[in-house]
Parts: C-alpha cells; sequence; structure tokens
C-alpha cells in the first residue's frame, strides 16, 4: 500500500469518527433542548417509610413521552395519577406520561407524581435526589438527569391537604 493511500484512508475514518463524536454528542444536548425541568423535589420521608414521592415540572417544545425513570435512591420508579372518583382517591401506575408541546406538565401533590418504591434509606430535609429520565419522541429516544431536592412542600405545593398517601404492591 503506498502512502497516499494510507494517508486517503486515514483522513476517511477520521471524518467518520468525528461524525459519529458529534452525532452522539448532539444527542445529549437534545434531551435538555427539548424537554426543560424545573422545580424538582421530593418529600421527605420518616424512618421506617419505604415509599417516598417525587414532584417536578415538564415543559417540552414538541410532543414527547416520558417512558422510564430511574433514581439512586430506590431501584423501583413509577409513573402514577391521582384523581377523586365519588369522593374516593384513585391511584394508578401510568405506562408513560404524554407531554404536548409548549405546554407546562406538573407533578404536583394530589395530582400525576412520581413514586419511588423500596428506598434505601429514609429521605432527609435537604438532601439530593438524583434521576435519570428518558423520554421518547417518534422513534428517538433520549435521557436526562437532574437533581431533586428533598423538603418539606410549602402550603401552596400540598394540594393533598398534607396527608400522606400509603400504597401497598
Amino acid at each position: 500500500m503506498n502512502t497516499l493511500t494510507t494517508t486517503s484512508t486515514l483522513q476517511r475514518f477520521l471524518r467518520f469518527a468525528l461524525l459519529l463524536v458529534l452525532a452522539v454528542g448532539s444527542v445529549t444536548l437534545y434531551a435538555k433542548d427539548i424537554v426543560t425541568i424545573g422545580n424538582a423535589w421530593v418529600r421527605p420521608t420518616v424512618s421506617g417509610q419505604d415509599i417516598g414521592a417525587a414532584y417536578m415540572t415538564f415543559t417540552s417544545n414538541q410532543n414527547v413521552k416520558l417512558t422510564h425513570v430511574e433514581s439512586n435512591i430506590t431501584k423501583s420508579v413509577e409513573i402514577h395519577s391521582m384523581s377523586m372518583q365519588n369522593g374516593v382517591m384513585k391511584m394508578r401506575m401510568l405506562e408513560m406520561l404524554e407531554l404536548a408541546a409548549g405546554k407546562p406538565y406538573k407533578l404536583e401533590p394530589g395530582g400525576f407524581h412520581l413514586m419511588l418504591f423500596d428506598l434505601k434509606k429514609p429521605l432527609l430535609d435537604g438532601d439530593q435526589v438524583n434521576f435519570e429520565l428518558t423520554f421518547k419522541s417518534g422513534n428517538t429516544e433520549f435521557k436526562q438527569k437532574i437533581k431533586a431536592l428533598v423538603k418539606t412542600p410549602v402550603s401552596s405545593e400540598s394540594n393533598d391537604g398534607g396527608h400522606e398517601h400509603h400504597h401497598h404492591h
């Protein structure tokens, strides 16, 4: 093989490698460009309580679905809805949460929220909880990492009247 062919092959390979790095890098930026996550917080727990709840607000600039959530403090995070039906509070697990473009979507006490099952330790005021959220837009999946502060809700955040809800699976 002559030097010219080797140089040409090397240049093609480097161009390909650079494009690959740029493509992968843009997917990482992609999530934050599409979905903004604000006001993320987690309700504190008491000793012996192994279930928690997390809340946040999503704003997406296109229609996407929240399909999966992971956290460093538990092995199981579920997306839940809560509603009142005939005076009875009903809670159910959702496979996904659809976010409409341009419409802020609040996960809040008394409504949609993330349930944290089998907590590894009590969640205390001031702790930080890491989440990795997986979104899907068409056939494209992307992940976004956030940190949420553990805090006692102020009265405007606590739409459930301060009552804790408990689940048994």
